[in-house]
């Protein structure tokens, strides 16, 4: 049974984008230049890899899809999905995380925030959600990512929560 959907937002970066698309093509002309020159070597092969690695970063981390529906808040960013049931939220607030952290890097991380292990969906220009979670997922304590509208998120967790 299909949920209905209460909110969807896709939030995209640019700057996100435009850096693995460089960093895509810069390793894929230096495997080029490689192959060209000396011919398929470590080097060269270590140049593919990291081409279809930033290649595959800039396919996969386009959007990162917010999803509430009357039951829970579903995260998508490419082929990484989180799901949080309503139920498990024990609260939601705008994320105070230190900057550091913050600038950690855009995509899906794993990291500790005050002695409580987090999964974080983002991108470096956006504001952040967090979601303390009343019962673990596996060793997940919280749950963040960015958007471009944390007041409307958080006044919809309000009154489903």
């Amino acid at each position: 049974m299909k949920q209905e959907s209460i909110y969807v937002e896709r939030v995209p970066s640019f700057n996100t984008e435009s850096l693995f698309l460089l960093l895509a093509v810069l390793f894929l002309g230096l495997f080029y230049s490689r192959v060209s020159s000396i011919g398929l070597d470590t080097l060269a092969v270590v140049y593919l890899v990291l081409f279809t690695f930033f290649l595959f970063y800039s396919i996969n981390f386009l959007f990162l899809t917010i999803f509430m529906t009357s039951s829970s808040l579903k995260l998508r960013f490419g082929v990484f999905s989180w799901t949080v049931p309503y139920e498990n939220i024990e609260s939601a607030h705008i994320d105070p995380i230190p900057f550091l952290m913050r600038m950690g890097g855009a995509g899906v991380h794993f990291m500790f925030i005050g002695n409580r292990f987090r999964v974080s969906f983002n991108f470096l220009e956006y504001p952040r959600v967090v979601i303390a979670l009343k019962r673990k997922a596996g060793p997940v304590k919280d749950v963040s990512f960015s958007t471009r509208h944390p007041e409307e998120i958080l006044r919809h967790l309000e009154k489903i929560c």
